[in-house]
C-alpha cells in the first residue's frame, strides 16, 4: 500500500479556507515571529469554527507532527483563550489567515494583546509584591552566606521583574524565547532595553546584589509612580535592605 504523506500547513489552510463552518485560520509561535523560524519550527495553528458547527475537520482535532499543530476550537472558546492564562502572549502577537468575521477574529486578537486597566493595576500589584518577595530573600541569604539560595532567589525574582513591568505597560509578558524579539520591536516605556536586559542576563546568573539593588531603585520610583505604593510601603523596614546602600 502507498505511504500516506503527512498533512502539510498549505494543505490544511486550503483544505480548511473550504470548509463553511470556519471563521477563522490564526499562526501563533515562531512562524508569527518574524526572524524567528529555524529548521525545527512548525506551524501552530488555530482553526476557529462557528459555535456548535458541524464539520469534517473535527477529525484533526488533537492533530500534531514536526510540520502541523491544530488547535480546533469554536469561536466562544477561541474568546477565551488566554485570558487569563499562558497562551495570551501566543495569541496576542499571532498573525491572521483567515477571518470570515470582518476584522472579528483581528479584534479578538487585539484584545487579548492589551491588559484592561483594572486588570493591568491588580496584577502589577500583586507580581511587584512577588518581585520585592524574592529580591528581598536573595539579598538575605546572600548577606547570611547561602550563595545558592541567593542567586536562585535572584533569577525568580526577574520572573516575576518581567511580569511586572509588562503588566504596566499593560501587555502580557513575552515567553523568554520572544523577549528579546518583543523589546526590540516594542520596547517597555521609559526603560532601556540593552540595560534591562542586561542586568536581567547577570541577575539570574549571578545574583549580583549591588545590580539587584541598583535595578530595584528603578522599579521603586516606577511602581510608585504607576500608584502601588501602599504595596511597597507594607514591606516597612525591608526595603532598606532592597534599596541601594
Amino acid at each position: 500500500m502507498p505511504t500516506q504523506q503527512p498533512l502539510t500547513y498549505h494543505a490544511f489552510v486550503e483544505l480548511a479556507a473550504t470548509d463553511p463552518a470556519v471563521v477563522g485560520l490564526v499562526l501563533k509561535g515562531s512562524r508569527a515571529h518574524d526572524d524567528m523560524t529555524t529548521e525545527y519550527s512548525d506551524h501552530d495553528l488555530y482553526v476557529v469554527l462557528t459555535d456548535n458547527a458541524t464539520t469534517d475537520l473535527t477529525r484533526f482535532t488533537g492533530h500534531r507532527t514536526p510540520e502541523l499543530d491544530l488547535v480546533i476550537a469554536p469561536l466562544a472558546e477561541f474568546r477565551a483563550a488566554g485570558m487569563p492564562g499562558f497562551e495570551r502572549y501566543a495569541l496576542a502577537r499571532a498573525r491572521v489567515v483567515l477571518d470570515r468575521l470582518d476584522g472579528g477574529i483581528a479584534q479578538i486578537l487585539s484584545a487579548k494583546a492589551r491588559l484592561d486597566a483594572d486588570e493591568a493595576f491588580r496584577d502589577s500589584g500583586e507580581w511587584l509584591d512577588a518581585y520585592a518577595n524574592s529580591l528581598y530573600r536573595s539579598v538575605k541569604n546572600d548577606r547570611d552566606g547561602h550563595p545558592l539560595a541567593a542567586r536562585l532567589d535572584a533569577a525568580d525574582s526577574i520572573r516575576f521583574l518581567l511580569e511586572l513591568l509588562f503588566a504596566l505597560d499593560r501587555r502580557p509578558r513575552p515567553y523568554n524565547k520572544y523577549l528579546k524579539w518583543e523589546l526590540a520591536r516594542y520596547p517597555l516605556p521609559g526603560w532601556d532595553t540593552g540595560m534591562l536586559l542586561e542586568a536581567a542576563d547577570r541577575i539570574s546568573g549571578t545574583g549580583d546584589v549591588p545590580l539587584q539593588r541598583h535595578l530595584f531603585a528603578h522599579v521603586e520610583t516606577a511602581a510608585r509612580r504607576a500608584g502601588h505604593s501602599a504595596v511597597l510601603d507594607a514591606w516597612g523596614k525591608d526595603l532598606d535592605l532592597m534599596r541601594p546602600q
